[in-house]
């Protein structure tokens, strides 16, 4: 959901309601949101949704939103916070923004390794006890302290980036996971839309945060846009998108991997659900 409020361009909260009840009706279950997107408005917008739909609608929804990531203003400057205090302050604002009683999935956006994982996952953990949060998650961890986070109170997923170009999660965190029985949540599937071959630095809006990544930019993007050319030239063999070819190496390399492409268009929304 990240994409319909902030961080790509252009937003339209019309067509994002839209999108978000048609992937409802094509079976989407899993919706990802978090506190820090848009300052609040991403989980209102979800809020809204919710909403429309009624108690029918939330029952087949599965909500996960995120805390830790504190930004003051309408910019990329942030510091955080994973004070027990703060948690628990984080996740009532969440509730009232969503307009729910309990978050599905609640994860700590980012950790600040000057508070014990321990103290972290006892706080969130606080929050389960107490009926606010179904199930746990974290982000961006590696293996060990996942395995920390785990002796404490079990922890339904890791949510951190995976694609065909970010492999890092391969090494340890993949099989820490599988192990564990922990799923792995994938963000940015698509490479934060370049391995579908429709990005590059040219058509990006001055609003656009990728149009400062490095990936997108010079020498880097010269080299990565020749392997999405390698990769558009396999899909077309196959008669798929590149991003459909993207989501089903994820799918069908790492079953305990769930991807969560964003997409604002019921368009690229059927596309995605396409490569399942």
């Amino acid at each position: 959901c990240m994409g319909m409020s902030e961080f790509y361009g252009a937003t339209d909260d019309a067509q994002s309601l839209d999108t978000l009840a048609r992937a409802l009706e094509l079976g989407v279950q899993l919706f990802d949101t978090a506190d820090t997107y848009g300052l609040g408005a991403n989980e209102s917008l979800l809020g809204r949704s919710i909403a429309q739909g009624g108690a029918e609608r939330r029952a087949r929804m599965v909500l996960a939103t995120k805390f830790g990531i504190v930004r003051s203003s309408n910019a990329y400057d942030r510091r955080i916070d994973n004070s027990p205090a703060y948690i628990r302050s984080a996740c009532d604002a969440s509730l009232q923004r969503l307009g729910v009683e309990q978050i599905d999935l609640y994860y700590c956006h980012r950790r600040d390794p000057a508070v014990p994982i321990e103290d972290v996952v006892g706080a969130m953990a606080g929050l389960v006890q107490a009926g606010k949060v179904r199930a746990i998650g974290l982000s961006e961890v590696s293996a060990d302290t996942l395995r920390r986070a785990h002796a404490v109170h079990p922890i339904a997923a890791l949510q951190s980036e995976y694609s065909l170009w970010t492999r890092e999660p391969e090494s340890d965190v993949l099989p820490t996971c599988a192990e564990l029985g922990i799923a792995f949540v994938a963000y940015s599937p698509l490479g934060r839309a370049f391995l579908t071959g429709q990005v590059n630095s040219d058509t990006l809006s001055a609003g656009d945060f990728r149009s400062h990544n490095p990936r997108f930019q010079g020498e880097a993007g010269a080299a990565n846009a020749q392997l999405v050319a390698q990769l558009g030239a396999l899909a077309q063999q196959w008669q798929l998108s590149n991003a459909q070819l993207a989501l089903a190496w994820l799918l069908n390399k790492q079953p305990n991997v769930i991807p969560i492409p964003g997409t604002r268009r019921r368009a690229r929304l059927e596309e995605n659900l396409a490569a399942a």
